[in-house]
């Protein structure tokens, strides 16, 4: 981790467009800019929280420990998004961690000045408590998922979810370039496994696979998995 001194733009993020315009210059007094490498962690479960981060650029995983040596991934942050924020409470320690999957720029905002930007900024403190509910919506989605769909149900939904997050590219790939580990990871399953599932997705025309690019072309098909025992 370094400090970068380019700074974000102050336009990039839902916090800015959405905290009062005469707010910004206190944003900008009270932020800092870190560049991260890939594969760098930013923060680990358990941590004390010491503020909030946004996405400038890059992208960052959302995962907690699961089992002796399995891991989680919850959601992926990229450009503008929010993370460090499960980590609010009355109990200070990042419940989560947080690694660059690509070299990463985020705008760190300690603790204490964001929740005085929440007093202050009523749009952005709505649209927090939205976010809030829909990640939680989404998280019960996910738990429920993972002890009743089947591993093929998953590791579909798992590739459903990573294309309506990153989009397509235009030769047609998800936008985001992961490991089978980090797909495994997402899908709650393991590397085994996800290898094993798109092998049978390729036979059967749903997805193709090359290398880390991955290319849905039966969206309808993949769907379908996502609802079979």
């Amino acid at each position: 981790m370094k400090e970068s001194k380019k700074g974000c733009d102050l336009k990039s993020c839902v916090f800015c467009k959405l905290c009062l315009k005469e707010w910004l210059p206190a944003i900008n007094l009270n932020r800092k800019t870190f560049e991260y490498k890939k594969g760098e962690v930013i923060f680990t479960e358990g941590e004390k929280v010491e503020g909030i981060y946004f996405v400038f650029s890059g992208t960052v995983k959302v995962h907690k420990k699961w089992g002796d040596d399995k891991e989680l991934i919850l959601r992926f942050a990229k450009k503008g998004d929010i993370f460090g924020h499960r980590g609010m409470g009355n109990n200070p320690l990042y419940p989560i961690s947080a690694t660059a999957i690509e070299n990463v720029t985020a705008c760190f905002i300690n603790l204490d000045f964001f929740i005085s930007s929440l007093t202050v900024n009523h749009a952005y403190a709505l649209q927090l408590m939205m976010f809030f509910a829909d990640e939680l919506q989404e998280s019960e989605k996910n738990m429920r998922n993972l002890a009743h769909m089947s591993v093929k149900g998953r590791v579909a939904s798992a590739l459903i979810r990573l294309k309506d997050k990153f989009g397509i590219t235009e030769a047609g790939h998800i936008n985001m370039s992961l490991s089978r580990q980090d797909i495994a990871s997402f899908a709650g399953t393991t590397y085994e496994t996800v290898f094993r599932v798109l092998s049978e997705f390729s036979e059967n025309e749903i997805v193709e696979s090359d290398g880390k690019n991955i290319t849905i072309k039966n969206l309808d098909g993949l769907i379908q998995q996502t609802s079979e025992g």
